[in-house]
């Protein structure tokens, strides 16, 4: 045991007790213990802003909403499990009824008042467009087999979510809309349909891109997926320290024709190694193999000090660092590529598909081939 971890030791036993012993009644925070066969849900609901809720090891079938600011779900780790529920088999009705007409406004209220678990998701946090959820913590617990997504936040504030692992879920390992200020680091997502990681300005709608107030994705695995970790119209946002290997495509940073266009991103640190994975096309997208970095429709982006190796594959957006010329039209303009080793990427390490008037700089990297030629 080395002399920092006694000294940290030290701390929580007794200096960071004494400190604790004398906080105010008012300050305390209490811890809400989950056991197996226990409902994860109920303690959550009984939770109020500040406090813990533990999750011991083991397998919970259910699906969590959490609402409250400053509560903390944290398990003991990969082997606190959450699960779907399983489906009870439902008695036949004598003669089905006929579904009521809501017309489109009542399809959309049904679709809104929709549980966490009725729309695919393991974990919900969930705020309001008026009233963000704030200083939310997930942590420490494995999410696996939802039809849509392991964690999944909408309007949230300053959202950690950490030491998660989203793997074997249909659509999104983790992902956020309406989100700012968030971190997730040391997660793994891995096998998911499509991004281990998705950040978004929405979903749904086709609008500008905004500002996430500086959010940070560092430090996670992310293997296995169609794309390792999209973003998609947002601004104002770091990708550090990732590995990022086996998908589809590494790193995808999209924007389109909607303004204020996506942009002022760092993607920095990361390895992004053999995403080789063959995924068939979308109605978005062509099919995807072979993508290391990814940069469409975006402006301003750093792409900076990453390794990027052994990513080849005959896609329209297959290379090391690909500055793709967009499906709809929407260009990528003043983004700089800079100082990051590349080798083994292939149809190049480098691909520039943007007019040299777009203002897009390749300087200092280490490469051996490159699209148009000229950019190593």
């Amino acid at each position: 045991m080395t002399k920092r971890h006694i000294t940290y030791l030290a701390c929580g036993t007794v200096l960071c007790g004494a400190l604790l012993g004398a906080a105010p009644a008012s300050a305390a925070h209490h811890v809400h213990w989950v056991r197996p066969g226990e409902s994860i849900q109920k303690a959550v609901d009984a939770a109020q802003p500040g406090d813990t809720v533990l999750v011991m090891a083991g397998t919970y079938r259910e699906s969590v909403k959490v609402t409250t600011p400053g509560l903390t779900l944290r398990g003991m780790g990969p082997a606190t499990v959450l699960e779907p529920a399983k489906k009870a088999k439902a008695p036949k009705p004598a003669k089905a009824a006929k579904p009521a007409k809501h017309g489109k406004h009542g399809k959309k209220k049904a679709a809104a008042q929709k549980s966490c678990a009725e729309m695919g998701n393991g974990i919900c946090v969930v705020g309001t467009k008026s009233k963000p959820v704030e200083d939310v913590t997930i942590a420490r617990m494995t999410v696996t087999g939802f039809s849509r997504t392991g964690v999944m936040a909408v309007g949230t504030a300053n959202l950690n979510v950490h030491g998660v692992a989203a793997v074997k879920n249909g659509q999104w390992g983790i992902a956020e809309e309406r989100a700012v200020h968030s971190t997730y680091r040391d997660n793994v997502a891995r096998n998911n349909g499509d991004a281990g990681l998705f950040l978004a300005n929405s979903v749904t709608a086709e609008k500008g891109a905004t500002d996430t107030a500086g959010t940070v994705v560092e430090h996670n695995l992310l293997e296995g997926n169609r794309i390792g970790v999209t973003v998609r119209r947002l601004r104002n946002l770091t990708v550090t320290d990732n590995s990022v290997t086996g998908n589809c495509a590494g790193v995808f940073v999209v924007g389109d024709e909607n303004k204020p266009k996506a942009g002022k991103i760092t993607v920095t640190g990361n390895q992004v190694v053999k995403n080789n994975k063959y995924c068939p096309k979308t109605t978005r997208l062509s099919f995807l193999q072979g993508s290391g970095i990814v940069l469409t429709g975006t402006e301003n982006t750093l792409v900076t000090r990453n390794l990027v190796t052994g990513n080849s594959g005959k896609s329209p957006l297959s290379g090391g660092v690909v500055i793709f010329k967009s499906f709809v039209g929407a260009t990528s303009d003043k983004n700089s590529v800079t100082d990051n080793s590349l080798s083994g990427n292939a149809p190049a390490d480098l691909v520039n598909q943007e007019a040299a008037k777009h203002g897009n700089a390749f300087k200092g990297n280490s490469c051996k081939k490159s699209k148009p030629a000229g950019l190593c």
